[in-house]
């Protein structure tokens, strides 16, 4: 993975000091988890979302431990601001060596009640974004010292359910996308996907009750914030140099 990444083990096998990480959705939910897990890490982090202010509330944060932020408001959807994220990150930090595609939505919706409009927008930032950004930050990774990326893809792709179509249509496109990247870039860039089941974040607070104690898997219930961050800092870290193009289910065996 170029110098320092590879084949470097440490006492904490984690270890992502030196690295820096950008993150979309990067200010709520699993992306804040997998913020400030990186950063606990030792990573600086480029932390980006549609909302400026939650975005520096989060840099803000970061900064208390002792690293590097930089807070990017973009739609993670749009190409124009995709390159201009990319642009910024690049001029602050000088590289990416972790990039993460969190962002995402998932309305339910009567298929046959879809729009155009809606199925963009699922599309777009399920698929069409995180291809823009992936490409680009990889193309820059293969050029430099190599990297990781991480898609944050759902278990929706692999078992889809209704009233979710574009959705599910969009991740399973997501997860081809890690195993093309991956031959396309390697061998000095890794990329992978992390197949996200349920999880107990903030927009479990609109779910009912039964649904936030129990879950339709092999654990019987949906998985808490810290229990996805650990799969983020191994594939992030030189623990899985040897793990590229993979789909890793953390769903609690759905």
């Amino acid at each position: 993975m170029g110098r320092g990444w590879g084949d470097r083990m440490t006492d904490n096998p984690f270890d992502l000091t030196g690295k820096v990480a950008l993150v979309t959705g990067g200010s709520r939910g699993l992306g804040l988890q997998m913020v400030r897990a990186f950063a606990r890490a030792g990573a600086d982090l480029i932390i980006t979302s549609r909302k400026l202010d939650a975005c520096e509330a989060v840099a803000a944060e970061v900064r208390q431990m002792g690293r590097r932020a930089l807070a990017h408001a973009a739609h993670a959807a749009r190409w124009d601001e995709i390159d201009r994220l990319i642009e910024v990150a690049y001029a602050e930090f000088g590289r990416i060596d972790i990039l993460v595609n969190n962002a995402g939505m998932s309305p339910a919706v009567p298929s046959h009640e879809v729009t155009e409009q809606l199925f963009d927008s699922v599309v777009g930032l399920n698929f069409k974004g995180p291809f823009r950004l992936a490409s680009q930050v990889a193309h820059r990774m293969n050029q430099g010292e190599g990297g990781v990326i991480i898609n944050i893809s759902s278990s929706g792709a692999l078992m889809p359910l209704p009233t979710v179509v574009p959705y599910s249509g969009a991740k399973a496109a997501l997860n081809a996308m890690t195993v093309s990247m991956a031959r396309e870039y390697g061998p000095k860039v890794r990329v992978n996907t992390l197949s996200a089941g349920p999880f107990l974040t903030d927009i479990a607070k609109a779910w009912t009750p039964e649904a936030r104690e129990h879950s339709n898997n092999a654990l019987g219930r949906p998985g808490r914030p810290e229990e996805v961050v650990t799969t983020a800092l191994y594939l992030a870290s030189p623990l899985s140099s040897f793990t590229t193009g993979a789909i890793v289910r953390v769903d609690g065996g759905q």
